[in-house]
């Protein structure tokens, strides 16, 4: 059996506990077995390279990442117990007042969190990958009333544990805190080393580690679960695998959850690094394949519904525009359609009142004013209804 740390005592609320301090990455004592990978990673590198394929089947690529990062932050979160819908996000963007107003702040903070990451990661001037960089998202993360007192965008400066009311019953204790941030830079030292192992490890492969680590290291007080998932997403597109982030592998970690907890356990357990890399090179297949299918029902009913529009004779300019916009405007009002077509409120009233005459908008309120309206068919889509 291949070790993967050590035990340290420390004290933590007056108790006594063992805390696991992690070995740096690459795994050794054996190294990482290539034959336990190699097919599994082609068929996820394959997955990726049909997905990144058939984006090009929806004429934007915007639609299809206003949808996908909106999934995985709603996913991710719901793993942490937030009860957030989609459909709770678009109200929320539409301007209505909802009930469950903190559990959508936290998937909307994981959004801001995600936009921040991947505007660095795409400027000159940003930062790269880095412990900087991740205590930046973790400030968004965590901002706002939930997040207040658990020293958001810093690691943390006591000891943590996972599972069970008090440190001497948790299922899992991180490294002491002293040791977190000489463990985040051998993690920071093996995200940019170009050949960490030889043989050199797969980008996916290197990927599945790192979040292993990552959660491993548990470095601040809340999100971490959250923040090791975006690390995911940002490693995915930083190491050319997806040109977009279009894939929401959280869903396959949702779906899967007691085992995800298994193999990371087992990794620090059994030092089952080889459990663990297959169990995650299959989530990426999956959610690659996943998302495959989903931009084919998207574009799907997207050029239908256009071809409806384009075939009836009151059609115009405004409502072309109008329906252009729904697939990131899913659910509106009227003022929100008039100021994204920069016109007038009776011509934005005109050309709603077209699409919801074809089917293609539903009223939600009832209501003379202040009225909501959605594209249904495509909420139904994305949230995975009929």
């Amino acid at each position: 059996m291949r070790s993967t740390g050590s035990y340290v005592t420390t004290t933590t609320l007056g108790e006594a506990v063992r805390a696991f301090v992690p070995l740096a990455l690459p795994p050794a004592s054996p190294p990482l077995a290539a034959e336990s990978h190699t097919a599994a990673n082609r068929r996820a590198e394959m997955a990726l390279a049909r997905l990144g394929g058939v984006a090009g089947l929806v004429p934007s690529v915007d639609w299809l990442l206003y949808s996908a990062i909106r999934k995985e932050a709603l996913l991710t979160s719901q793993i942490e117990g937030t009860e957030a819908t989609l459909t709770d996000l678009f109200d929320d963007e539409a301007g209505q007042v909802l009930a469950n107003t903190a559990d959508v702040e936290e998937v909307t903070n994981y959004l801001r969190a995600f936009r921040l990451v991947r505007d660095n990661l795409r400027s000159e001037a940003g930062l790269p990958i880095s412990v900087r960089l991740l205590c930046d998202a973790h400030r968004l993360l965590l901002d706002g009333a939930r997040g207040a007192g658990k020293q958001p965008g810093e690691l943390r400066r006591s000891q943590n544990w996972i599972g069970g009311a008090r440190p001497s019953r948790a299922a899992f204790v991180p490294p002491p805190p002293d040791q977190v941030p000489g463990l985040l830079a051998d993690l920071e030292r093996f995200i940019h080393d170009p050949a960490p192992a030889l043989p050199p490890l797969p980008p996916l492969v290197r990927v599945a580690l790192v979040h292993v680590q990552f959660e491993t290291i548990h470095p601040f007080l809340d999100g971490n679960g959250r923040i090791g998932r975006l690390l995911i997403a940002a490693l995915l597109e930083h190491w050319g695998l997806l040109s977009e982030p279009l894939v929401y592998l959280s869903s396959y970690l949702k779906q899967h959850q007691a085992e995800y907890y298994r193999r990371l356990s087992a990794v620090r357990t059994e030092g089952d690094w080889e459990g663990w890399v297959g169990f995650f090179l299959d989530g990426v297949e999956a959610a690659a394949t996943d998302a495959e299918r989903g931009i084919v029902a998207m574009a799907s009913l997207i050029n239908a519904d256009r071809k409806r529009l384009l075939a009836t004779p009151r059609v115009g300019a405004v409502a072309l525009r109008l329906f252009e916009l729904l697939p990131l405007m899913p659910r509106f009002t009227i003022e929100q359609a008039r100021q994204k077509l920069d016109t007038t409120f009776p011509t934005a009233t005109s050309a709603v009142k077209l699409l919801q005459d074809l089917g293609l908008l539903t009223e939600l309120t009832g209501q003379k004013k202040n009225r909501l309206f959605s594209y249904a068919a495509y909420v139904e889509l994305l949230a995975g209804g009929p």
